[in-house]
């Protein structure tokens, strides 16, 4: 979403509002405070339940040995390493993040996980994939949408770089369906910053983090502007009641 203050169009950095062309590099900046340390805090933040949603991810992916999947926001290789095993010799994997850090991360337990056979590394921008059109079986995107600023356009992207059938999906954190639920998750995830200065010495990163969760589109919200880039047969599932949300959509054959 982005508004205009005076002549200068903006956008949602967590609650703070700030020049669209500003957001990408400070977004970047918190993922350069957080890389290290940052599979630890995600066990932190979601009580270890972030293991069973990404494997629940990787079920819904229907890879096969010879698939070609791109891991984008990919960060330190969870998903990656993951889909090597699925894909296979025959198979590619494309690591890719905007944030070098946190590529570096990944590139690194790839490395050390004997699995740089099928895998390769690119720094990218979602919104401006440089692959060729119908490249890519499957492209997922973990926990990276929210702190994208134009999503739209990171989508559209998307699905010129599928192959015709190929699939996308958004695993992100979404909006509780139940009051009760998502009162309690919003208590929960205030203590994110305090944990964060805890265990990284960096309270504002991970505020930053809670209110990017909190401004991100709703399950349906999402579902539409999947639909309007062009995806075909979107779907959602809403995992934890809706605390995290995994969005599908198909290239159109």
């Amino acid at each position: 979403m982005t508004n205009n203050k005076g002549d200068q169009e903006t956008t949602h950095f967590g609650y703070e509002e700030v020049p669209i062309s500003e957001k990408q590099e400070r977004v970047s900046q918190v993922f350069r405070s957080v890389a290290s340390r940052y599979d630890i805090m995600n066990d932190v933040m979601s009580l270890g339940s972030h293991r069973l949603i990404k494997r629940f991810t990787i079920e819904l992916s229907a890879l096969r040995p010879g698939y070609t999947v791109l891991d984008l926001a990919g960060g330190t290789g969870d998903f990656s390493l993951r889909f090597s095993t699925l894909v296979g010799a025959t198979g590619q994997v494309v690591l890719a993040d905007i944030n070098e850090a946190m590529l570096q991360i990944g590139r690194d337990r790839v490395i050390d996980a004997a699995k740089i056979g099928n895998v390769q590394f690119a720094q990218v921008n979602a919104e401006q994939l440089p692959f060729e059109d119908n490249t890519f079986d499957c492209i997922c995107i973990a926990y990276g949408l929210r702190n994208v600023t134009d999503k739209d356009s990171a989508l559209a992207s998307m699905n010129r770089a599928l192959k015709p059938g190929g699939r996308v999906l958004v695993l992100e954190f979404s909006k509780p369906k139940n009051q009760l639920v998502r009162k309690a998750y919003d208590a929960f995830s205030s203590l994110w910053p305090t944990a964060g200065k805890l265990f990284t010495g960096d309270a504002a990163s991970y505020r930053y983090l809670v209110e990017s969760i909190r401004m991100h589109p709703d399950q349906d919200t999402l579902l539409g502007m999947m639909e309007n880039a062009g995806l075909v047969d979107c779907k959602y599932h809403n995992v934890m009641n809706g605390i995290c949300a995994i969005h599908m959509g198909f290239k159109a054959p």
